[in-house]
């Protein structure tokens, strides 16, 4: 089982001081990484970082805002200074607006559209002259259920999700010879701070309970496992892929 161990390696995790972001951090240092935990709050970052350290676990933190190319550029820098490396990204920030299609002007777009698809473009090709460097690299990329499938009022984030999981499949093809896989996580309804008042309402409780194959909630600790796969030699030979942990929610009708 070796081949799951992420010992030595070094991964970066962006929007990672709670909820899915901070779970996949967790799990990949307790699999053995160096993590670098991202995000705008260096309150919450240093939480996770030294909470994660009293654990025994290797975890530092970089503030930094992903839609700012010269602050990603320079914390990448400075993240491969410190640790010689970086083998890992999770491009996990998502922003999320809901509104009626006439209620949104093209700046909202633009700035979704910044967040959600722009910045983990950047981020990624940062990334991969590092990882180009020593032939081996990991991108995971965040997308959603609303990718695939859509719903009223959800249009933009719909259209970010959905540009970004063929942007996985494009950098797949432009990095594979350079010893990089580039993946995506499709994650489902899960249960975390950002949702909690719709989580404890029993009426979605309900819609999900015909809506999904497993009939719940997720919990964000079981996004561990696939991170920590997709980031580890047991995937060496998966790329280009999107894997949907939402519950069977895409295979129910």
């Amino acid at each position: 089982m070796n081949c799951f161990g992420l010992k030595g390696r070094v991964a970066l995790v962006t929007g990672s001081g709670r909820g899915l972001g901070r779970a996949m951090a967790t799990g990949l240092a307790r699999a053995g990484a160096t993590v670098v935990v991202n995000g705008r709050s260096e309150e919450s970052l240093s939480v996770v970082a030294s909470t994660l350290s009293a654990e025994g676990l290797s975890c530092s933190y970089k503030v930094f805002n992903i839609t700012d190319k010269a602050e990603a550029v320079v914390a990448v820098e400075q993240i491969q200074n410190k640790f010689g490396s970086l083998d890992i990204l999770i491009n996990n920030v998502g922003v999320r607006d809901r509104r009626q299609l006439y209620e949104f002007d093209i700046d909202a777009f633009d700035n979704l559209l910044s967040a959600n698809l722009v910045a983990p473009f950047e981020l990624a090709r940062i990334a991969a002259r590092a990882m180009a460097r020593r032939q081996w690299g990991r991108i995971i990329n965040i997308t959603s259920v609303a990718g695939p499938i859509a719903g009223s009022g959800d249009t933009l984030y719909t259209a970010s999700k959905g540009g970004l999981e063929a942007m996985t499949r494009a950098l797949a093809v432009e990095l594979g010879k350079s010893g990089i896989t580039v993946n995506a996580i499709a994650p489902g309804w899960f249960a975390t701070e950002m949702n909690a008042e719709a989580a404890d309402d029993p009426g979605i409780a309900q819609w999900l309970s015909h809506r999904s194959a497993l009939g719940r909630w997720g919990d964000p600790e079981e996004l561990i496992g696939p991170a920590v796969f997709l980031a580890s030699d047991a995937a060496s030979y998966v790329t280009g892929h999107v894997l949907a942990v939402d519950g069977g929610m895409l295979a129910t009708m």
